[in-house]
């Protein structure tokens, strides 16, 4: 049943990001934005993307002239049309479903907005007080541990099939529906370590109901300096990032690609939203970085490194 609410999720998000091809097509012979933009958030209210696109929308608004709506997992309407997403919607699942869509050729990337690392922790309950003590307390203890993360293939299940693989065994991974019900099993003891954002986790680790062990990264981060780097640590192969980047369909011409993106650069420069942005763990990549050729060289790698890692590793829908 899970299995099959995720293939449908996938697919629903598949049929709204197709339903862009269109939306901004006809604005052809029309002065872009003369109707209100509507951004796709390709995961529930509430979340890290829900979160980006809502704090980046009313400067872009300002910019652009326009109402920016945001439509979670929802058509376009009558209105223009872009996606926010991810490495899940525009790395990862490709490599697990048959997706109605093609992930690069269907696709023009616009603005690379963020990319931040991931945090490792665990339950208060384990005994390793540094990542070396934690990565030796897994391999011991694999045939009993369990790690919660929000769904096959990303960033989260990706972290700890990198974990598997430097510890040299196995041990179980355990879907959820989202970030915030695994972090409560890791908080209640029921599940053992996880991979989760700084936005879903700093606060819990802040508060002390969760351990922190690194940051994925090899810069510390602003929000949390106290948190080692993975290279710190002593394991600088463990980099991994989650990016936040917006798209629009193939073809769509150029000059509306270059006014979308100066929106998104000129909100992102946005003390409040800057401000907002850092409340929940995230750092804005730097100016150079925010262009469509960025995203695109970030895609191609993280297809190019993850793809063979994905199916090597045999991941399935859940």
């Amino acid at each position: 049943m899970r299995r099959i609410k995720r293939l449908k999720r996938t697919f629903a998000i598949g049929v709204a990001l197709l339903a862009i091809s269109g939306s901004i097509g006809s604005a052809l012979g029309e002065v872009y934005p003369s109707r209100p933009i509507t951004m796709i958030v390709p995961y529930p209210a509430g979340g890290l993307f829900d979160a980006l696109a809502r704090i980046l929308a009313e400067p872009m608004r300002g910019v652009l002239a326009q109402t920016v709506v945001i439509e979670n997992v929802g058509g376009a309407g009558g209105s223009y049309t872009v996606a926010i997403g991810s490495a899940d919607q525009f790395v990862v699942n490709a490599a697990i479903y048959p997706l109605p869509y093609d992930v690069v050729n269907d696709f023009e990337p616009v603005a690379l907005l963020i990319s931040g690392p991931v945090l490792i922790v665990s339950k208060t309950a384990v005994p390793a007080k540094n990542l070396k003590e934690l990565m030796a307390w897994l391999k011991a203890n694999h045939a009993q541990i369990a790690q919660g993360h929000n769904g096959s293939g990303g960033v989260q299940h990706l972290c700890g099939i990198e974990l598997q693989r430097i510890a040299g065994v196995s041990w179980q991974f355990v879907p959820y529906r989202g970030a915030a019900p695994a972090l409560q099993d890791v908080v209640g003891g029921r599940v053992d370590v996880m991979c989760p954002s700084p936005a879903s986790s700093l606060a819990m680790v802040q508060s002390g109901l969760l351990r922190a062990y690194a940051v994925t990264d090899g810069t510390r981060l602003a929000s949390a300096p106290d948190i080692p780097t993975v290279d710190e640590a002593g394991f600088p192969q463990l980099h991994l990032s989650v990016w936040g980047g917006l798209f629009v369909p193939k073809g769509t011409p150029k000059s509306v690609i270059a006014k979308l993106n100066s929106a998104a650069t000129t909100a992102l420069a946005d003390p409040a939203a800057r401000r907002q942005l850092a409340n929940i763990g995230q750092e804005v990549v730097p100016r150079e970085q925010q262009t469509p050729e960025a995203l695109a060289a970030l895609q191609k790698a993280d297809i190019e490194k993850w793809w063979p890692i994905i199916k090597a590793a045999n991941i399935k829908a859940e």
